[in-house]
């Protein structure tokens, strides 16, 4: 092949799914079927005390399966706490994993896998600049992933997100190897969630599911020498635009009623429109919103959301996407329109096609004030003086921003945070 040669070539990849109410009472047999006997059952503190909990664990004991329950995730997870799981489950011997939880937990479980299963220095799996971006060197235990959310998609995805301590840096590992080998989906469970939670999940879908649709397309990419090179995160293609677009449409159309009325079925089809929005990003990548959430969740000084119930600060990471998303998709669809009116349409907000990034933050400020999610990055405690610095921080992001399509200057990245940080203030 000649050097330089254009990629032709898109792939599709996801986890096995089941999708459906009662659904949890069937992750015994699942594991049983997959050869497990003893398992990591990774979870959190809040979750071990909800009904779900036991369905899942008696679920396990009927079916043969012995679990050791690790249920000390962090919300917003760090090396250090994913270090933790993965002791545990070298200790407790385990040949499988099951999650039950958020993001956070289901990240945990892939990290825990991981690094028992191939034990090396933390950095040496993470997404450079901060780390090596070392291949995972061949296969992982069989791992069930369980959301009690719908946001981040995770048991759909081969990436985990998490805080480095030292560095002060949120980044990720990326790898097909830590895909989740099931994903059980049940609409029943998100019952317990809190509707400002419902609210920043939903904007997480929103946000994948635009980022990715809006990606630098595949064929942009130069075709690598080996197919085994061709990146997880390929960029936009035709496979990933498809469940993108009904999930912007699903989110849009449910999430207002999910979140102020509690409506069972909305929430229902916001969980389908999460599982939708995790297969196309999964296979296509995120961008600039995403990117832009990072130095925000990490350099957060005094918001306190207390549906979290952390009590220190913290901005939920759907919250972090979504403050950053208007401002983000209005610049990028300046450059291209042609690429954001179909997110337009998908959102069914009023405008006209050559101008779609208007329509886009319209529309999502207007979901915003809704759902009772900060509009803003002052909302949040941010200010003049943050710029630079988030600026930097987003920058560092090299595997989203190298997914961003198109130029982008350090200069740029603050005028972007610098339109967002008072954005939705004059509308009533």
């Amino acid at each position: 092949m000649a050097m330089g040669t254009k990629e032709t070539i898109f792939s599709i990849e996801h986890a096995a799914i089941r999708f459906g109410p009662g659904a949890l009472e069937d992750v015994g047999e699942e594991a049983r079927t997959l050869g497990l006997t003893r398992v990591l059952l990774v979870t959190d503190a809040r979750i071990r005390r909800l009904p779900f909990f036991e369905t899942v664990r008696t679920s396990l004991h009927r079916a043969g399966v012995e679990a050791v329950v690790f249920d000390r995730t962090e919300v917003e997870p760090t090396d250090v706490s994913m270090l933790e799981a993965a002791r545990a489950a070298t200790e407790a011997r385990v040949d499988g994993f099951i999650s039950l939880g958020g993001g956070s937990v289901m990240d945990t479980a892939k990290a825990a896998n991981l690094f028992s299963t191939w034990p090396a220095e933390f950095l040496s799996y993470v997404a450079a600049p901060l780390g090596e971006s070392r291949a995972v060197p061949g296969p992982l235990k069989p791992h069930i992933a369980c959301p009690t959310t719908f946001g981040t998609g995770a048991e759909n995805t081969g990436i985990a997100i998490f805080d480095v301590t030292a560095a002060k840096v949120k980044t990720g590992i990326v790898s097909r190897r830590i895909r989740p080998t099931l994903g059980i989906l049940d609409p029943t469970v998100l019952t317990h969630l809190p509707a400002r939670v419902v609210a920043a999940n939903g904007f997480d879908v929103l946000s994948h599911a635009m980022e990715s649709f809006s990606a630098k397309p595949y064929t942009a990419r130069q075709r690598p020498p080996l197919p085994s090179q061709r990146p997880m995160t390929q960029g936009a293609n035709p496979y990933s635009a498809v469940p993108c677009l009904e999930a912007i449409r699903l989110t849009s159309r449910n999430l207002v009623a999910a979140v102020t009325e509690g409506d069972p079925e909305a929430r229902s089809q916001l969980m389908f429109a999460g599982l939708l929005a995790g297969i196309g990003f999964g296979n296509s990548g995120c961008h600039l919103p995403h990117a832009m959430s990072y130095p925000v969740a990490k350099l957060v000084r005094s918001f306190r959301p207390e549906e979290w119930g952390e009590g220190k600060p913290l901005v939920p990471h759907g919250m972090a996407v979504a403050v950053n998303a208007p401002a983000a998709l209005r610049w990028l669809a300046r450059a291209a329109p042609e690429r954001f009116a179909p997110i337009a349409r998908a959102l069914e907000g009023p405008g006209r096609d050559d101008h779609p990034g208007d329509t886009i933050a319209g529309v999502l400020l207007g979901l915003m004030r809704q759902t009772g999610i900060p509009v803003n990055l002052a909302q949040l405690g941010f200010d003049e003086k943050d710029i630079g610095t988030l600026a930097k921080g987003a920058l560092e992001q090299k595997r989203l921003v190298e997914n961003f399509p198109g130029e982008l200057s350090h200069t740029d990245m603050e005028a972007i945070f610098r339109e967002g940080l008072f954005q939705g203030e004059s509308a009533s």
